[in-house]
């Protein structure tokens, strides 16, 4: 029986050329630098490769720290999940500086933010009380922010406002770490964009489905405002992989039609991991105009004190 199977191919005749004449993505002028005990943060950033995050994030650091100095705006986008690693006085002091100019939270952001005013302490263990129908029922989380909301939609203001208010008037033992408190202390817009039925404070017999679309559709136009600013400035979407890129990108939409030269700005996702939505609205769709989008994946409770850190160093030198 004749052998059929195939020859090996002979490389013998194989073109090369010389790896000191060729085009190289990486070189050692990029590497990084070794750490030394009592580094400061600039320090620090300025010995990370020049690869990758490690040239983006110094990048984007500058680029938020520029646009303070010129007085362009700085908008935080934020999941619930922030304020539950504990991030709140870090983004708070950041708001004191004027780092942060604006604040945009879904519906779970302010149901953990007051929980922590009220109580000091957020998050229940979903699956110890889900059995009994006891999840989400927590009556003074639904009475304040409820309450709150119907006086805010009646009052023809937001949300965020509403609720920063209400924290401010119960005069909790614990608003000096809650991120809407001192935001309405220190005057910073904060705008809540709420998905009906997502939020545990909707079965409460004290929920207004009217009051919650009035001062929602209010923020949302609050939020429109913001970004009709934001030429020059920055938008930063830290752990919302759905609502908030959507939000912001119909916003985005908006203010264009409505003729606001909105082009170039920066924009940066922050998540565990990458998701279809931030990457597309935020990163990428919004900066094909012109300005700068970056996507950072990690830890927020270890990548959001670097931010800041690297911000207040750099802002400050």
């Amino acid at each position: 029986m004749a052998d059929s199977y195939p020859i090996p191919l002979d490389f013998s005749g194989l073109r090369t050329y010389s790896v000191h004449g060729r085009h190289s993505k990486v070189s050692v002028d990029d590497f990084a630098t070794p750490v030394q005990p009592g580094m400061t943060v600039r320090q620090l950033l300025a010995a990370l490769p020049a690869q990758l995050a490690g040239a983006d994030f110094p990048e984007l650091v500058r680029l938020i720290a520029a646009a303070r100095r010129q007085g362009r705006p700085v908008i935080l986008g934020m999941g619930a999940h922030v304020i539950k690693v504990g991030l709140n006085p870090i983004l708070i002091d950041l708001m004191r500086r004027g780092l942060l100019t604006a604040v945009a939270l879904n519906g779970a952001g302010i149901i953990h933010d007051a929980e922590i005013a009220m109580a000091g302490r957020t998050s229940e263990e979903v699956a110890d009380v889900l059995g009994d129908g006891a999840f989400g029922a927590a009556r003074e989380t639904g009475e304040v922010l409820n309450l709150a909301i119907v006086d805010g939609a009646n009052r023809g203001i937001g949300i965020g406002r509403a609720v920063g208010e209400a924290l401010l008037q119960g005069c909790f033992p614990h608003n000096d770490q809650s991120l809407l408190a001192m935001a309405a202390r220190l005057g910073i817009p904060v705008t809540v964009h709420v998905a009906m039925g997502t939020d545990i404070i909707h079965i409460h017999p004290t929920a207004d489905g009217a009051a919650i679309g009035r001062a929602g559709h209010h923020d949302f136009r609050v939020f429109c405002r913001l970004v009709s600013e934001l030429e020059g400035g920055v938008f930063l979407n830290v752990g919302s992989a759905v609502l908030l890129p959507e939000v912001f990108l119909k916003a985005l939409t908006v203010v264009r039609n409505l003729g606001h030269q909105v082009k170039r700005f920066t924009t940066a996702n922050f998540d565990f991991i990458r998701q279809y939505r931030p990457t597309t609205n935020v990163v990428h769709r919004p900066t094909l105009e012109g300005g700068r989008g970056f996507h950072f994946t990690g830890h927020h409770e270890l990548m959001l004190p670097l931010l800041a850190a690297a911000l207040v160093d750099e802002i400050d030198k």
